[in-house]
């Protein structure tokens, strides 16, 4: 029988209800002539495209053929072969919000703004004695429009000149008495995203204040988290809160709040300590249009597709655990979806056909309920066989990231164990020796084959998490660690560039296990294999899966992280009744 494997991500307040997680897979829907209705496929990888400042990356924003890029506490501009230059300063340490009107860049930062001139170059902070400080800013009719920290008024400045304001052109919404948090300004109308309720203005041209509200354009749903506020598929989407609770995600239909979470979703955010900090983005790619909502403090990141309407989780394998998606921000420029990385200085963009997140592996996950809905009889029930129907024998050569490397100065070196390395990437075209610069947390697996055959050759450089690397260096980001490579002092005065490429995987795997107590403890992992290149008729299978036990339920689940395509069509189980 067909098991339902298919599906967005459901895990319900219990377990035995429902376990249905899904972790950087999500379902395509087949129209018409497929297999089967529908099949779940792997989540973009992050693929390194530059570094830019000291990061985190705060903010992105295109205007014109530039990306402007918010790193840390600095600005920079990015063309379009990702080459940064830095503008000025900038302060605060959350979510920019940003908006342009042709010729200026506004940067709001909570509470401080900054304007950035295209045709002259000054870059400078807002000094208008009149400016009473920006948390969002939006752009209507030659007007960027913001909202004023911790109030009920919003403000435009004058009419294309972002660092100018007159003390008059303000107004507040005041269909309740909620502060305003946060505002978008989308199909040439301003949204006012209150505590607990929403107002939406327009331009009516009048004379002492340009905008007017809406009649009968007011919910009575408002918004938790200023910077979860995103624009996709023609709606507005937004963590919800009102004077009744909070934790629903929304967007709107006309003029209406509509619920998109699931309780399953909504049981999920609602356990989170913190959900004000929660920071929305959309992007599309394929077709698929995606809303991605990240909660730091809980590091925890949940994405909905428009065209199914599910769920799925997106993470970063750390090696022992997920935490949140390492994107922090979306634009799309250079004729990519780039991201920027939450905890370090990396741009990166979203490639389906690069299984890596940057240059960790991306690990999937995705459970599911052995039994269709309705078919558990109660009675026990042995499993004699799973067969995973998904494409196999798609292994393919990767190419990795370009790497620039130098010999700067060495602060400190430690010498590195035989064995500590292992396998990676193979280095040294001019028959040099190389050194590893780390930077972050951890060492990771990093090994360099080539001429580097002794580990005390081989040296590693240490800093502190947070210390500046030298400027000559190309940082090279795999999660939370970058390093840099180095040639030997002889071949100091030479700069290369060199794509390291992985070498095919030849036996990639699937793990399987299992939990028969409704997902709270599980198996031990089972592995099946995929096949190598080329070996298309490969069959997934595991046998022998044992019997249910007293609760007569079984889930399934399974994971990988070799960077191989994933495509998974269904499952079939065989598995047979019992007189227990």
């Amino acid at each position: 029988m067909k098991t339902p494997i298919l599906g967005g991500a459901y895990t319900a307040r219990s377990v035995n209800a429902a376990d249905n997680r899904m972790v950087n897979l999500f379902p395509e829907i087949v129209p018409e002539g497929g297999k089967e209705p529908a099949f779940l496929q792997r989540c973009p990888g992050l693929r390194l495209e530059t570094t830019v400042g000291d990061g985190p990356i705060r903010g992105l924003w295109k205007f014109g053929d530039f990306l402007y890029v918010a790193s840390g506490g600095k600005l920079y501009r990015v063309d379009g072969n990702f080459a940064s230059t830095e503008l000025g300063l900038i302060n605060g340490s959350g979510p920019v919000s940003m908006s342009d009107n042709g010729v200026q860049l506004f940067v709001a930062c909570n509470p401080d703004a900054f304007i950035y001139d295209s045709l002259t170059g000054v870059f400078a902070q807002i000094t208008d004695p009149d400016f009473p400080g920006a948390v969002t800013v939006g752009y209507l009719d030659g007007y960027f429009v913001f909202n004023e920290p911790n109030s009920q008024r919003f403000w435009v400045t004058s009419l294309n000149d972002g660092a100018s304001v007159d003390p008059l052109d303000f107004a507040s919404a005041e269909g309740n008495p909620d502060d305003v948090v946060s505002l978008m300004v989308d199909h040439r109308e301003v949204w006012l995203f209150g505590n607990n309720t929403i107002e939406v203005w327009y331009n009516a041209g009048l004379a002492d204040f340009p905008l007017a509200r809406i009649d009968g354009a007011f919910m009575e749903t408002g918004c938790l988290a200023p910077y979860s506020v995103a624009k996709l598929d023609n709606s507005v989407f937004w963590l919800g809160s009102d004077a009744r609770g909070n934790g629903i995600v929304y967007r709107n239909q006309g003029y209406n709040a509509q619920r998109i979470s699931t309780h399953a979703i909504e049981w999920q955010i609602q356990q989170y300590n913190v959900l004000t900090d929660a920071i929305g983005y959309s992007y599309q790619q394929d077709g698929h249009s995606f809303y991605v909502l990240t909660f730091p403090t809980a590091q925890a990141t949940w994405v909905y597709d428009v065209a199914t309407g599910l769920w799925h989780e997106r993470a970063y394998w750390d090696g022992v655990q997920f935490q949140r998606h390492r994107s922090n921000c979306q634009a799309n420029f250079a004729g990519k979806v780039v991201v920027g990385d939450w905890e370090n200085n990396a741009l990166m963009s979203f490639d389906p056909t690069y299984y890596y997140d940057m240059f960790a592996p991306q690990r999937w996950l995705r459970s599911w309920r052995a039994l269709p809905t309705g078919q558990n009889t109660l009675k026990r029930t042995a499993h004699h066989s799973l067969q995973l129907d998904c494409e196999t024998g798609s292994v393919t050569t990767v190419s990795g990231q370009a790497i620039r490397w130098y010999d700067p100065n060495p602060i400190a070196t430690n010498n590195v164990a035989a064995g500590v390395l292992r396998a990676s990437f193979g280095l040294s075209p001019e028959s040099a020796l190389f050194n590893a610069v780390f930077f972050g947390r951890k060492l990771g697996d990093v090994n360099y084959s080539g001429t580097v055959t002794s580990a005390d050759t081989l040296s590693i450089t240490r800093f502190a998490t947070g210390a500046a690397l030298p400027a000559e260096t190309y940082n090279y980001i795999v999660g939370q660690m970058s390093y840099v490579l180095r040639s030997d002092p002889a071949y100091a005065s030479y700069l290369y560039d060199y794509s390291p490429t992985e070498a095919a995987v030849t036996q990639p795997k699937v793990m399987l296990r299992w939990s028969d107590d409704g997902g709270h403890t599980w198996s031990n992992e089972h592995f099946a294999y995929t096949g190598p290149l080329g070996d298309y008729g490969r069959r997934v299978f595991w046998r022998r899966l044992g019997m249910t036990l007293k609760l007569r339920d079984r889930v399934y689940e399974i994971s990988g992280s070799d960077p191989v395509k994933i495509a998974i069509m269904g499952a079939e189980l065989t598995a047979s009744p019992t007189n227990a």
